[in-house]
């Protein structure tokens, strides 16, 4: 038997380059998922971008308060 425990609400730190290569791979993630499904996805532009501007500026706001 193992002993398997995952904390994933622990600190982890990024350097910058970590973070770059983190950013990148959602962004092609989300660019192929947006042409693979474009037309089941295009009713719900309007909504997903104004919850991406929304998260967006949260975590504008928490980054600038720290």
């Amino acid at each position: 038997m193992y002993n398997f425990h995952m904390d994933i609400f622990k600190s982890v730190r990024f350097t910058f380059w970590q973070m770059s290569i983190f950013k990148i791979s959602l962004l092609a993630i989300g660019i192929s998922i947006g042409a693979y499904w474009s037309e089941a996805l295009l009713p719900y532009a309007l909504a997903l971008f104004v919850i991406g501007i929304i998260l967006g500026l949260y975590v504008v706001w928490v980054w600038f308060r720290q």
